[in-house]
């Protein structure tokens, strides 16, 4: 991915960018699929930046069971306010789902005040707290489908989130089926039993992970 397109970085020139690269320390570091880029109850200093790949962050509730909290695609970011609460530990894990490259930044390097005090520097960092923003927002709406009472209200809500992002009614979603009961928190069968009533209700239509909502 060019990082210029990256939103940490946006509003900053081209040719600025590996000067502000070195300014700010940034390493690339691969991750295998199924590692854990951030690890539960870990304290980091770091936040990332999904170059290549795919990653979710995840946490086990007390019966040993997987919940995703949120899907993390190719341009996001990761860790972003666990590393600005100093000593503290991370409250979930983040793991790539595929073989991914991240771009590791300390946060310290994005609140330090650059020796040349150039606006580079300061756009990143006003970038960087519209990122916080974002998925502290982000995190809101995965709360909003956790607390919905019924698998289709789940489902709907889900659904509607990754429409409003495509700006389309008819879309593609990231992941499987199993993936998607995992991240609504339901049963795979519960889950599938409920998408064949929608269609058949005329709520949506689905054919593997492409979906069309019906307003």
């Amino acid at each position: 991915m060019d990082v210029k397109n990256i939103s940490l970085f946006s509003g900053i020139c081209s040719e600025e960018i590996p000067d502000l690269l070195d300014c700010i320390e940034a390493k690339y570091v691969n991750y295998k699929k199924d590692k854990l880029i951030i690890e539960e109850g870990s304290i980091t200093s770091n936040f990332g930046i999904i170059l290549s790949g795919k990653a979710r962050s995840i946490k086990w509730d007390k019966t040993g069971r997987l919940i995703i909290i949120t899907l993390i695609e190719k341009g996001g970011v990761i860790g972003v306010i666990i590393a600005a609460a100093e000593d503290q530990c991370s409250p979930v894990s983040v793991q790539a789902t595929e073989d991914s490259l991240v771009m590791l930044i300390p946060f310290s390097k994005i609140i330090s005040r650059c020796d040349k005090n150039c606006q580079k520097h300061e756009k990143l960092l006003k970038n960087y707290i519209k990122s916080v923003a974002e998925k502290g927002l982000e995190l809101h709406e995965r709360i909003n489908c956790l607390l919905e009472p019924t698998v289709r209200k789940k489902i709907l809500t889900y659904l509607s989130r990754i429409s409003k992002e495509k700006a389309n009614l008819t879309f593609t979603i990231p992941i499987n089926r199993n993936a998607m009961a995992e991240y609504l928190n339901v049963e795979r069968s519960a889950l599938s039993r409920e998408l064949s009533k929608m269609q058949k209700d005329g709520v949506l239509e689905y054919h593997g992970n492409s979906f069309k909502l019906i307003k």
